[in-house]
């Protein structure tokens, strides 16, 4: 954990001296819903945990129609294990640190399509057997701690700032070691630039 703290840490200083020293750049805040489940090709995917994502991020333009757009965001993942009517409700819940690094390309005013890596460190894994109570949780320790990904995403930005947002991610690396299992998560949201 305190490797994770330390990354983090140093991402978010390298992205202060990389906005003080260059011009136009744009900081901004970012939060939506997550609709998170895992894949594999030896199972059926399970129900999405339907949760929340919320961060930071700057972005750097480097021509008229192309930015670099780093990230920091804490984001809740993971899926369902039961959603079934008479059942009680259980999720396994594995909460992350991501950090993406993003090129952004404005295809038109304010439209643009962007995509890049996104590394994720592991904040939190529980089974929780009931996901709208304090109560019901569980500790595990079977996920990775780090899950290198790739993300792609569409976005709107109005000319106040303001923009929404939705993407695509999908964890490359095996969330389980030798396990065919990988996150893949949609989200959408919106978010500022100051």
């Amino acid at each position: 954990m305190k490797k994770n703290v330390l990354i983090i840490v140093a991402f978010l200083t390298g992205v202060t001296c990389f906005a003080q020293n260059t011009n136009n750049v744009q900081l901004g805040v970012r939060g939506g819903a997550n609709f998170a489940t895992v894949a594999g090709d030896d199972f059926d995917s399970p129900d999405s945990r339907t949760s929340f994502y919320l961060g930071l991020l700057a972005e750097a333009p480097l021509s008229d129609h192309v930015s670099l757009q780093p990230e920091v965001f804490y984001s809740a993942q993971g899926f369902d294990i039961t959603d079934e009517p008479d059942t009680p409700d259980a999720q396994f819940q594995v909460d992350y640190i991501q950090v993406p690094v993003l090129l952004k390309f404005y295809i038109a005013d304010g439209l643009n399509i962007h995509a890049g890596p996104q590394f994720g460190f592991k904040v939190n894994e529980e089974v929780d057997f009931n996901p709208g109570e304090d109560s019901g949780d569980f500790d595990s320790d079977s996920i990775n701690s780090f899950d290198f990904q790739g993300a792609a995403g569409v976005e709107y930005k109005f000319p106040s700032g303001f923009f929404i947002q939705g993407r695509y991610s999908y964890g490359f690396s095996e969330m389980i070691e030798d396990v065919d299992i990988h996150n893949s998560v949609f989200s959408a949201g919106l978010g500022f630039m100051f």
